[in-house]
């Protein structure tokens, strides 16, 4: 079980641990989970997410190697800005969800890989890319956490001169803190603003520790949030969880992903996706409210007749909505919003219904 640079800090504020893609993780603190949840929404979550892997691609012509491997379009990119996208298989299942940011040097591109999937990924792309272009993996030697809520952007223009407010959602850029050298992407995963950072994994605890002093001298709550919170926030807002609402056996058709698949241009999958339109979809991803019981993943759906129709991929409480939902895939007729469903939830049938996604709108969207 591998474990990240700041384990035996984590230990000393009191996580929890469990593992998760190979490593021993934070997964919640004495604060609990809800309560961590709400903290990102409210004011500025720490997270820390070198579990994630980075890779460095370049070379003559990379970004066109690159381009024809995932899904979205990514050679209209300006240099420093971020986009997301897929690695699809040739059946049109996805591998992995990426971020992509395009560096400043030409064709040089570094891009962000899910921990579970580092070694598939890498393996992927290294037997695709062409002779020329260069992939290293940087996983090893830098570090990744992430600062989300609402105050992040202000703690982090504090120490910045302003710079990080100036930057548009998805972009990235070069900074320096107490001296050191680091990526700041104004980029996450829980719905919220925030930046994910880059840096030197020799110095993973002492700008840890340095942000959080930071956060406290200017007055703004901050605190340590685990990957149980980390969880509900992405689910709220709609954003896959791969092996959950995204897979090898899950396309993004299905999987409500379509918008960033760019059927323009070619890319590994595409045929499989255009073929699975042209024949119609036969299924698709919900997210349904239970009364009487909390969802997990595994759990049958059922129609009103009583038949399993579907089985849940996610479900939990969720902070923000005060509701116990679920996300599952279900065939296409029963995917409408207002639809009556029932979840086997330890074997008692729980009533649901289908509501809109996402559950929260993530704040990134209400500021366009």
């Amino acid at each position: 079980m591998k474990t990240t640079l700041l384990h035996s800090w984590h230990e000393g504020a009191g996580a929890r641990f469990a593992p998760f893609a190979g490593f021993d993780m934070p997964i919640q603190y004495p604060l609990g989970a809800v309560e961590e949840h709400r903290l990102t929404r409210r004011s500025l979550g720490f997270f820390d997410i070198d579990h994630m892997g980075q890779v460095f691609i370049s070379g003559d012509r990379a970004g066109e190697a690159l381009s024809g491997l995932v899904s979205s379009r990514i050679l209209d990119m300006k240099p420093r800005e971020a986009r997301y996208a897929l690695l699809l298989n040739e059946a049109g299942g996805v591998i992995d969800d990426l971020f992509i940011y395009r560096e400043e040097e030409k064709d040089a591109w570094f891009v962000v890989v899910n921990a579970g999937n580092r070694e598939i990924d890498i393996e992927y792309l290294e037997g695709r890319l062409p002779p020329g272009v260069r992939l290293r993996d940087i996983s090893e030697e830098t570090y990744m956490i992430s600062l989300q809520g609402k105050r992040a952007v202000e703690l982090m223009d504090r120490l910045s001169g302003g710079r990080v407010s100036a930057m548009p959602r998805f972009s990235m850029i070069q900074g320096e803190v107490m001296g050191l050298s680091l990526r700041i992407g104004r980029t996450g995963y829980t719905g919220e603003d925030g930046v994910e950072l880059f840096y030197d994994a020799a110095r993973a605890r002492e700008l840890w520790e340095y942000l959080l002093a930071q956060a406290a001298e200017a007055g703004i709550e901050a605190g340590p949030v685990g990957l149980a919170a980390r969880d509900s926030l992405r689910f709220e807002a709609g954003m896959p969880l791969h092996g959950h609402e995204i897979s090898p056996a899950i396309s993004p058709l299905e999987g409500g992903l379509s918008w960033a698949c760019d059927f323009e241009k070619d890319f590994v999958g595409k045929n499989a996706l255009l073929a699975q339109k042209a024949a119609g979809l036969k299924r698709k991803l919900v997210t349904v409210n239970i009364t009487g019981g909390v969802p997990r993943e595994g759990y049958p759906v059922l129609n009103e007749e009583g038949t399993e129709i579907g089985r849940c991929v996610s479900g939990m409480f969720c902070p923000s909505t005060g509701t116990y939902s679920a996300n599952a895939l279900v065939p296409l007729e029963y995917a409408g919003t207002g639809t009556r469903l029932t979840v086997l939830i330890r074997e008692k049938p729980r009533e649901g219904v289908v509501v809109k996604r996402p559950l929260y709108i993530p704040v990134y969207r209400r500021m366009i």
